[in-house]
Parts: C-alpha cells; structure tokens; sequence
C-alpha cells in the first residue's frame, strides 16, 4: 500500500474513495444518459464491483480513477483520473485519462477541470510521457473535453476488442497528449 495521491483544482477535490461514494455512484452508472457510451447501465453488484477495483489501483499504486468531489460542498460528482486499461489494444502499453460524471453536474467544466488536473499529476508526479483517451466515435460530448485539453486526435480509428462486431459503439477512435505539448500548451 501506497499513499494515495489526492488533490485539489480550483472547484474539485480528487481523492481516494469513501463507503459513502458508493450509493452516488450507483446511481450515476444506473442512469441511461450518463452510460449512453458504455455497453449496459451498471447494477448495483457491478457498480460496487468497480469501486472497489478503484479503491485498490489507488491504494496499490497511489493513483487511479479518483472520486470527484466539489469543494465547497462535498458533494460526489463522479469520477475522473488514470488507468492502464487491461484490454489488448493497438496503442498498448499505455496509461489512459478517463471521466464519469453525474448528468446533473455536465456542462460545467468539471470534466476538463479535473481532467487538466489528472493530467498534471501524470505528467508531474508520475513521470508518464503520454496519456491517451478513447471513447466510441459516436461520443462527442467525450471527445470534445479531449480537444479541449489539447490532446489530438490518431490517425486512424481502431475497432475495440471488448465490443462485439456490428455493435454501433465497437468503432473508437484515439486522442493522445505527450508529455513536451502538455509543457507547451502548460506554458501558454
């Protein structure tokens, strides 16, 4: 066990997961519109299955998906952070950067704002040389907070291994951001 890295953006507390996060996030993973761009909606069993694993990548490297929460309130919003993804994709090895937010929270730059400072920590205190983000080619609300962080877009789209031929969301395409444009764009 690691200490778990923790921070704060100008709105947002990143951080390591609570027993009261859980009922939140359920119900987050159970409404169609927030999983419109994941194969199913998560039962509760599925939705606890996947804090758990959260809590332990952090608690095992110190760093994951975070839970979200706003400053001033404390409120769960949803989540936002790092992954090395475990299916065998055409960029792998890699380290991912990926969010969930509650629908009553979209809208507002919570995505981007975490995300940028996701970023940061991956690049400052991880060392990483690039992080990448994938999302289904149909999702554009996703891919529109990647350019927003100034990450760019592959070249070419890639089928996921995960998602069955002939399902709408199996095409993805990929943005990536390395480490010297994060510092340029940091810079600007």
């Amino acid at each position: 066990m690691v200490k778990p890295i923790e921070f704060t953006t100008e709105r947002l507390f990143l951080r390591q997961w609570k027993e009261s996060d859980r009922q939140h996030f359920a119900a987050m993973s159970a409404d169609p519109e927030v999983m419109e761009f994941f194969l199913a909606p998560l039962n509760d069993a599925e939705s606890n299955a996947m804090v758990d694993r959260c809590q332990g990548l952090i608690a095992e490297r110190g760093w994951g998906f975070w839970a979200v929460e706003l400053k001033q309130s404390g409120q769960f919003i949803g989540l936002v952070g790092l992954h090395i993804p475990t299916a065998e994709l055409p960029f792998s090895p890699c380290v991912e950067i990926g969010w969930r937010l509650a629908k009553p929270f979209w809208g507002q730059g919570y995505a981007t704002e975490a995300a940028q400072g996701a970023l940061r920590v991956g690049f400052e205190r991880l060392g990483l040389e690039e992080i990448v983000a994938f999302t289904a080619v149909i999702n554009q609300r996703s891919q529109a907070v990647m350019k927003k962080l100034g990450m760019q877009p592959a070249a070419d789209n890639f089928d996921h291994p995960a998602v069955k031929a002939g399902h709408p969301l199996r095409r993805h395409c990929l943005y990536t951001l390395s480490k010297s444009q994060w510092l340029a764009l940091d810079n600007q």
